[in-house]
């Protein structure tokens, strides 16, 4: 970003990432305590993977629908509810007394966190120049990446020694206060009109669809492997449940930060020079990430699993800043909620739902290293995926003679629309001028 941020940007973009930040907290600190939680209501794996199916279950039916109110009222008031709701439920977790209500707890958190990443991500990509689209929801992702790595970490730190009650009182607290503050932001004006995008116009872009059916496989390793990963680490490497979440968060807390950071700069640079730039820095991180994460998973020796574990979340969190800079990139933006909430309803039915419990019924009966190869070998799919949206950006950008030398304001609907005959229906009517 070459002009500094004026007030409202640094408030919206500083606000949104803090507000991400406990998001992730608050999601993933549940597979911090999860040996503890298995201890305590006596769970298989199977039945400990429900934890994360049901989050991912209300998240992926109310992400769609929430993304879209967003879009045709306000972005901010709707994210400031869904801030105050999840956060309640986390502390409603943690007074659980059966499995039962642990799940429905649960739930009523993932129901909370659906409303918000559609409708911040698209407050930021309103608020800032397309140029540096990547740089602005990278630093925003960079927030989830460090909110996950914390709650791993700190989670499992303070759950040895306070127990897992305490824990989620405690990281319950600063989303409440927060909701109050989004209530403060400033919210960009849309200037087009408020006419909803059918949602058969935007799966039938096919740049959009390959992406998230990419990003269900991508996902769905991920997913799997933060939901297990502090048990395998505690089981098979060796380590003590407070040491395996601290070693862990902070290494992929400072991995990922830093993949985050380089990758979107790399993206925002390369899409000046060809207009698959944003996806190429995607297929290329994955890409290098997958080596390092098989063997960080074989390896036996404790200092090799830091140093490829370290490796493998830098490259793999190249994926986190051009994502939505794509997904908003293909889509007009009185779309850009929607598009992001059919992309997470999409990719957490799919992906989210399921990862924890395929992988638990698979270390049930084969072993959880078995599992964890599944998940890290389900990565190469995903980036095969993420390689034919790089081609169908190519060719209609080639189809709709789009300068190499992108204009500031790069529009990838414009070039779905040269190669597909639903891509005008997605186009808004063009004014004189671009806002």
């Amino acid at each position: 970003m070459r002009q500094p941020l004026d007030k409202h940007q640094f408030q919206v973009l500083a606000i949104l990432s803090l507000v991400n930040f406990m998001n992730f907290v608050d999601r993933q600190i549940i597979g911090a305590i999860l040996p503890l939680l298995q201890d305590d209501f006596s769970l298989s794996h199977s039945q400990a993977a429900l934890l994360g199916t049901a989050f991912a279950l209300m998240h992926s039916i109310f992400t769609l629908p929430l993304g879209m109110l967003a879009d045709r009222t306000s972005r901010k008031n709707v994210m400031a509810a869904a801030v105050l709701f999840w956060s309640l439920a986390t502390f409603v977790t943690g007074l659980a007394r059966s499995f039962r209500l642990l799940l429905v707890a649960r739930s009523l958190v993932g129901l909370g966190e659906a409303a918000f990443t559609p409708a911040a991500t698209a407050i930021i990509t309103r608020s800032f120049p397309a140029a540096v689209r990547a740089r602005v929801q990278g630093t925003f992702n960079a927030g989830m990446f460090i909110g996950g790595c914390v709650g791993l970490g700190l989670g499992g730190a303070l759950a040895s020694s306070i127990g897992w009650r305490p824990t989620l009182f405690i990281v319950a607290i600063p989303g409440i206060l927060l909701a109050w503050k989004i209530v403060s932001l400033h919210e960009p004006r849309v200037e087009t009109a408020p006419r909803p995008v059918p949602l058969r116009n935007l799966l039938r872009l096919p740049a959009y669809a390959a992406a998230v059916v990419s990003g269900c496989f991508v996902t769905f390793s991920a997913y799997a492997l933060i939901f297990w990963g502090t048990t395998f680490v505690v089981r098979h490497k060796g380590f003590g449940l407070g040491e395996a979440g601290l070693i862990l968060g902070a290494s992929l807390g400072v991995a990922g930060v830093l993949g985050i950071i380089v990758g979107a700069w790399l993206a925002d640079r390369l899409m000046r020079r060809v207009a698959w730039g944003r996806v190429a820095v995607i297929v290329a991180g994955l890409a290098l990430g997958i080596p390092f994460l098989v063997w960080a998973v074989h390896t036996p020796n404790r200092m090799v699993f830091l140093a490829t574990f370290f490796t493998s979340g830098f490259f793999l969190s190249w994926y986190h800043g051009p994502l939505t800079a794509v997904l908003h990139d293909m889509t007009p933006e009185r779309a850009h909620a929607t598009a992001m909430g059919l992309y997470n309803a999409i990719v957490h039915l799919v992906a989210v739902t399921w990862a924890p419990l395929v992988i638990g019924a698979i270390a049930d009966r084969w072993g959880l290293l078995r599992g964890m190869d599944i998940a890290a070998g389900t990565f190469v799919l995903g980036t095969l995926g993420f390689v034919v949206v790089l081609l169908l950006v190519r060719r209609a950008s080639i189809v709709s003679s789009t300068s190499v030398n992108l204009p500031p304001r790069t529009d990838f609907r414009e070039w779905t629309a040269a190669t597909s005959p639903v891509g005008a229906a997605v186009t808004p009517p063009q004014s004189g001028s671009e806002s």
